[in-house]
């Protein structure tokens, strides 16, 4: 990393613009992602080679059936690794806090034993893929850059980003592919936001994906990820056809997801009948999955690893047998989502693109058998290219990545038709069968509550604060900073001498400022708008707070200023995340009473006529504990009847019950605030 040291050195002493800053990050980034990942795949190379090569020829010298040890001696060099990542994390998390870790706040140690141990995972025979740790290779990059350069949460979410592009564009040499992923799932919430400058920030994606896709050429040669076959119209009749195998890529792709979700649980110990598995330890687990890769490799070795040399084998029309596909699907498929849940480290593409390999041949065959030889098809390779792309859509819910993708690999505008049909119908097929989230590889940074409906009927301008923190924007730093500090606020907006917002000054970045090297400018003589951050994120008055939690979270923001919808320059508040934290708790609140009054009620009515006083007195006696609550009660309730009758006259006998009802409900109720406002807190703070 003295290559990120000394950009930091340089860009602190120049004192460039905001703009500037980032696209020599995007550089580096691209940089550094390009070099890691092409490590990473010759040490995947390498181990594959010591394992089945060189250790398999001594092993098999022997014994054949003792290559299933060959993935167990993996599975244990891997729980080295693991075991000291686990180590380096733990003391990670001592020193800086939660919400500081889920923003990046690694060590070099980490990213380094996560990369080591994905490329022994591959090469020891996991039904894994490089991919995935590429993408979070490459962001865990951008983390690093952006925490050395002290950039704010914002800046280093669009760094993750850039470096997830430039991962996934250096293991597939496909970047506008790379790119389309970072803004379709690494940036995805970001963007619902109004940004000012959404340019800049695809700028930023994009010359990192360029720069790191230029040095896995240079190093691994410009060779695409497959070689892939001539692709051929036969007949635009044909297109119903790859419409079918767009839904059978859907069901597929819900198979894969939940498999490998169904045997996390079992290895967890979730499953009643393995509930043994929650006290094995993680060498152990382990073990167990590379015995199931072992066992396979003896029987079907074609499913094993990153099964890149079966899909081009499959895309070359190899021959393959309809049952030895049907067989393969459905191994590769259990074996990924064994190895995936035992411990094995590695991404979800590989096995999804050779799922969709099998399954694209498969069908094409089977059609092919079943038509007559009078309608013009096209070859099962063809089909394999499609299904490809369909099912790693339907697994990363990211079609315009995989149409993207193998259009990039293919180079065929004739494809991109029966492409996008197939992937398209995968995807609002997967839609309609699951809506839970899916399960990305890089965290997504919302952390909205499950609930936030509630917030959509509350506005803006009934809990934003009037008169926020404000520094003008030709105040000294050094006075600017003094004023902040002083009164505990976490930032201050900045204004120009007509009072219109020109920005915002956080103590992240006076922090920064102060620990970096000394600039140009001399710390004294600098004012607030040398630093302050121009761009800002507002908010109007009669907005919803969910909109304005949605904004806040995309960027990580503590607090937003509330301007004039007329004139944007025109602060006139400003919402942050304890108001809102309390208007969630306070309309959680006021729903539950309400669905308790309604539930109550009735049933309170119902008691008071129906239940005699004999059954009364005896549920009382049968229940000590009642008995005492009841008697408390009656006599409070007796005295308050004795004042009404004195003053007003004989009521009905059902007033009684009827407050002695709404009484228990004010207990339950204040128990239930409790707890909403307990959970609440949890799930919407930052």
């Amino acid at each position: 990393m003295s290559l990120s040291r000394l950009l930091v050195t340089v860009l602190n002493r120049l004192q460039p613009s905001a703009e500037t800053v980032m696209l020599v990050s995007a550089i580096a980034v691209g940089l550094i992602s390009g070099t890691g990942v092409t490590l990473f795949r010759k040490l995947i190379l390498f181990a594959q080679e010591f394992y089945w090569h060189e250790l398999q020829v001594v092993i098999s010298a022997k014994w054949h059936w003792a290559i299933l040890f060959i993935p167990m001696l993996g599975a244990l060099v891997i729980s080295l690794l693991k075991f000291k990542l686990d180590q380096v994390e733990t003391r990670a998390s001592v020193k800086v806090q939660p919400s500081a870790l889920d923003m990046g706040q690694l060590s070099y140690s980490q990213v380094s034993l996560k990369t080591v141990a994905a490329a022994l995972s591959l090469g020891a025979g996991a039904s894994l893929g490089p991919e995935g740790p590429s993408v979070e290779l490459g962001s865990n990059i951008g983390a690093l850059l952006g925490q050395m350069m002290q950039f704010s949460s914002e800046r280093i979410r669009l760094l993750i980003g850039a470096g997830g592009a430039a991962g996934l564009a250096a293991g597939f040499n496909a970047p506008i592919a790379g790119v389309f992923f970072a803004l379709e799932v690494l940036l995805r919430d970001s963007y619902r936001t109004n940004k000012s400058s959404p340019n800049s920030d695809v700028s930023v994606v994009v010359i990192a994906s360029v720069i790191s896709a230029l040095v896995s050429q240079i190093s691994l040669g410009e060779r695409p990820a497959f070689s892939l076959p001539v692709y051929e119209v036969r007949s635009y009749w044909e297109l119903p056809l790859y419409l079918g195998l767009g839904v059978l890529a859907s069901v597929v792709a819900l198979m894969f997801t939940r498999a490998v979700k169904h045997a996390k649980n079992f290895f967890a110990g979730e499953w009643a009948i393995a509930s043994f598995m929650k006290n094995l330890s993680m060498p152990i687990k382990l073990l167990i999955g590379g015995l199931c890769v072992g066992i396979i490799a003896l029987t079907f070795p074609e499913a094993i690893g990153i099964g890149y040399e079966t899909v081009e084998s499959i895309l070359q029309d190899t021959p393959f047998t309809i049952p030895l596909l049907a067989i393969l699907l459905v191994v590769k498929l259990l074996l990924t989502a064994i190895s995936s849940a035992s411990g094995f480290v590695g991404g979800i593409f590989a096995p999804s693109i050779f799922l969709g390999a099998v399954l694209g041949s498969l069908y094409g065959q089977a059609i092919a058998s079943f038509l007559p030889a009078s309608i013009p098809i096209a070859a099962s390779p063809a089909y394999a290219l499609v299904g490809m792309a369909a099912v790693l859509a339907g697994t990363v819910r990211a079609p315009l990545t995989s149409v993207l993708l193998l259009f990039e690999m293919t180079r065929d505008y004739r494809i991109v038709l029966p492409l996008m049909a197939a992937v398209g119908l995968c995807a609002w097929v997967l839609d309609q069968l699951d809506t839970s989230s899916p399960d990305r590889m890089i965290m997504q940074w919302s952390n909205l509550p499950s609930d936030i409906e509630v917030l959509e009927k509350i506005k803006i301008a009934e809990v934003m604060t009037l008169n926020p923190a404000s520094v003008k924007y030709s105040m000294p730093l050094l006075q600017a900073a003094q004023f902040i500090t002083s009164g505990y606020h976490h930032s201050a907006l900045v204004f120009d001498d007509v009072n219109h917002l020109q920005g915002i000054l956080t103590t992240q970045d006076i922090k920064r400022l102060i620990s970096a090297p000394a600039g140009l400018l001399p710390l004294e003589e600098m004012t607030v708008q040398n630093i302050c951050t121009s761009e800002v994120i507002c908010t109007f008055a009669d907005e919803s707070l969910a909109e304005a939690l949605k904004r806040m979270a995309t960027r990580d923001l503590r607090q937003m200023p509330v301007v004039d919808r007329n004139q944007p320059k025109r602060v006139i508040g400003m919402v942050d995340r304890l108001a809102i934290t309390t208007a969630y708790n306070t309309a959680l609140t006021k729903r539950a009473i309400a669905a308790r009054i309604t539930a109550t009620k009735p049933s309170a009515a119902i008691n008071s006529n129906v239940i005699s006083p004999a059954v009364s007195n005896a549920l009382n006696s049968a229940n000590p504990i009642v008995n005492t609550n009841a008697s408390n009660g009656n006599g409070r309730h007796n005295n308050e009847d004795k004042e009404r009758t004195e003053t007003v006259g004989n009521h009905d006998s059902r007033i009684n019950a009827n407050d002695k009802s709404v009484d228990k409900d004010n207990t339950l109720n204040n128990n239930l605030t409790r707890e909403l406002d307990i959970h609440s807190s949890e799930t919407i703070s930052s």
